[in-house]
């Protein structure tokens, strides 16, 4: 009997059954009409025979990422059963059908289910792009800010993106016409379920008030408040999510009756409290596009390469994305000028204030470029700050008079301060702080900082200081206050004293078995925040003194493992995953994890509490695979010695396990239902190490 082979790709054959099998579901085919349009349209492009390799296999890619799999496949190609195990062919039947299940799981908002495979989340990314100002009647230059605003929440969660305009309404730099856009990054699922607004402020540069007509010097301009703009994103999201094209919306841009309350004119807006902003006499404002795009970032640059060519804005959140990576880092604090009060000074109304931001190193260096353009209250600043410079910088904030009428000069009258770092290590924390103002006038230089970093910056800080000097160079305003806040997202500063203590135990060695101890003590978040770093610290205790620490780090492993249990972080088992696979480097780890690992098992017939061992049978899958990794990066190292003397360790810790699950008594039933529950989960075979090992080439055999 003859086999007749096909001429096409073997990939080709599994797409039709798909179509056909969603084809005589009528209700279902016209939900994800625009999925099927799709589908078709790839499987077009791999019959053409016109696609370069790479391309075939990107469209191969997108094919298998829609989730519309009915055969088992690694690397996007259909796996050969007679060359795979049937566990691990069991392990991609899980993956599949997770992959159909997942959209429905992810709308219900219901957890995984244990033991199945766990996939990164897809992000969503929101490219807005400014077409044009058409209102833009004020004569001033201005500045164009676009946000992601959850009303829910009442806050901002993305960064802002600035457009400068020049007073006719066109990009001040003639050479960014094409660069008017922006990619708000890294939107999650919950994201784009939240109650989201764009929200467009507009801010002129020019005059004191906009009616003015004297005419000041010409070097002094102000940024005032002109207007603000918003777009319900639960209007327009279902309208972009069909398209692969940008749509265009236009946003009316609403002025504000009373710049006291500019700070929550968007709130106004969307609550439609009409009597605190002023409609605008016509339809036009803002015309901006939107295009809602989906994957990392890598896809996303492979398969819309125009978008990126003209240099477009990355817009982060304010905060972490769900899930971060080995190897990806972020150092960036957010500080919020939130208001301030200050004395009128003999005068009937408030004095009209500006702020000045300076970062400055511990040398006095001032950090140039790290702030966005003229905080004004209420806006947030990003400030980049290099992480081996973050100790011993501070920030300074100088408050002066813009008067109307004194030839409108800015006379300098206080500043305030603030460190970045505390004296233990750890960063400003993430709330509000209450800041002292102290006076100075326009002739104050500042070029020694150490005259007013000795000065309390806050209440708390002066509650810490043990004694002040009798005469003081600056004095305090103790009328005036100036609020700010600050928001970290770095994956290498930490606000936790526990956390820090173990990423710098080195400098501790006395009190390493205390900081151990203390892990349990860190939240979750600020755990999965800096897990590759945790990990390394861990496994670097480990090789400095194993007899000494290597009880608690396997508890402390074992801790962590357990973690990423939870519904709340297991989606960040993938990173775990990844960090086991291409940056862990514990060659000699495996010998204390079995030893420790078969010493609880070994003890569970003898104890009472079993508390300790059932998490490390929960922990058993993620623990063979440090293993399994250590084992093979020490055979690779050695060529393969003490080959023997693994196998047997592995034979006798499965026989300790053995013995752990013939146990028959009262004390061990919560801890056998574990074990059934743990030897259900989908876990490599050990013993394969040997004959992955001997598949690659040997470099200790010469030819």
């Amino acid at each position: 009997m003859s086999v007749i082979s096909p001429s096409f790709s073997p990939s080709l054959p599994s797409f039709s059954p798909v179509c056909l099998h969603q084809k005589h579901k009528v209700d279902l085919f016209y939900k994800v009409r625009h999925v099927m349009l799709e589908l078709l349209d790839l499987r077009r492009q791999m019959l053409s025979g016109h696609l370069t390799q790479e391309q075939s296999r990107d469209v191969k890619r997108h094919i298998t990422h829609m989730g519309l799999d009915l055969v088992p496949r690694k690397e996007f190609e259909m796996v050969d059963e007679d060359q795979i195990s049937v566990s691990d062919l069991y392990k991609m039947h899980l993956s599949s059908r997770h992959s159909v299940q997942q959209s429905t799981t992810q709308a219900d908002g219901r957890g995984q289910r244990q033991g199945e495979p766990c996939r990164v989340p897809v992000p969503h990314h929101l490219l807005v792009n400014l077409k044009s100002f058409t209102y833009n009647s004020i004569g001033e230059d201005t500045d164009i800010f676009f946000s992601l605003y959850d009303l829910r929440e009442g806050k901002t969660i993305s960064e802002k993106f600035m457009v400068r305009l020049n007073k006719n309404g066109g990009p001040k730099n003639p050479e960014k016409v094409d660069r008017l856009c922006a990619l708000f990054t890294d939107l999650s699922n919950k994201d784009m379920k939240r109650d989201l607004y764009i929200v467009s402020q507009v801010i002129r540069t020019g005059r004191m008030l906009l009616n003015d007509s004297k005419k000041g010097p010409p070097h002094v301009q102000y940024r005032r408040p002109y207007g603000c703009a918003v777009l319900a994103m639960s209007d327009v999201l279902q309208t972009i999510s069909e398209l692969k094209e940008e749509k265009d919306f236009v946003l009316k841009v609403y002025t504000c009756n009373n710049e006291n309350e500019w700070y929550q004119i968007h709130e106004n807006i969307i609550r439609k409290s009409s009597t605190k902003y002023t409609v605008p006499s016509t339809n036009y404002g803002l015309i901006i596009s939107l295009q809602l795009l989906r994957g990392d970032m890598d896809q996303l640059r492979r398969e819309s390469p125009l978008i990126f060519s003209r240099g477009i804005a990355m817009t982060r959140k304010l905060g972490f994305p769900d899930v971060i990576m080995p190897g990806d880092i972020r150092n960036d604090l957010y500080l919020t000028l939130e208001r301030g009060d200050f004395e009128r000074g003999g005068k009937s109304v408030q004095k009209n204030i500006e702020v000045t931001v300076y970062v400055l190193y511990a040398d006095g260096e001032i950090l140039k470029e790290c702030i966005s353009l003229g905080p004004r209250w209420s806006e947030v600043i990003k400030l980049p700050i290099p992480v081996d410079r973050f100790r011993g910088s501070h920030l300074r904030f100088e408050f002066r008079h813009c008067s109307t009428k004194d030839k409108g000069e800015k006379k300098l009258f206080g500043f305030s301060f603030t460190p970045l770092m505390r004296e233990d290590g750890t960063t400003l924390s993430d709330e509000s702080h209450e800041l002292y103002v102290y006076k100075c006038d326009e002739n104050t230089l500042f070029s020694n900082h150490a005259l007013y970093l000795g000065l309390p910056c806050c209440k708390e800080d002066f509650n810490s200081c043990s004694s002040l000097p009798s005469s003081l160079v600056f004095q305090r305003s103790a009328k005036e206050n100036f609020w700010i806040q600050t928001q970290l997202s770095s994956t290498k500063l930490t606000q936790n004293v526990d956390l820090l203590a173990l990423l710098k135990w080195k400098a501790h060695p006395d009190r390493v078995m205390d900081i151990l101890g203390r892990l349990r003590h860190v939240s979750g978040e600020e755990i999965v925040k800096f897990l590759q770093d945790i990990l390394d610290t861990l496994f670097s205790i480990l090789d400095d003194n194993t007899d000494k620490y290597g009880p608690l780090v396997f508890q402390s492993l074992v801790f962590i493992i357990n973690l990423l249990r939870d519904s709340k972080y297991y989606h960040f088992r993938p990173v775990m995953d990844t960090y086991i696979q291409k940056h862990f480097a514990g060659a000699l780890a495996y010998k204390e994890l079995i030893r420790c690992l078969k010493w609880y098992m070994d003890r569970s017939a003898e104890v009472v509490r079993q508390d300790h061992i059932q998490e490390a049978m929960r922990a058993l899958e993620y623990l063979f695979k440090f293993i399994i990794q250590s084992r093979i990066l020490y055979s690779r190292a050695t060529c393969g010695m003490e080959e023997e003397t693994f196998r047997c360790s592995i034979q006798e810790l499965f026989q300790s396990i053995r013995f752990v699950l013939s146990l028959d008594s009262r004390s061990s039933e919560t801890l056998i239902f574990t074990q059934a529950w743990s030897s259900s989960a989908p876990r490599p075979n050990p013993l394969s190490v040997s004959n992955e090992e001997t598949r690659a080439p040997d470099p200790c055999v010469k030819s």
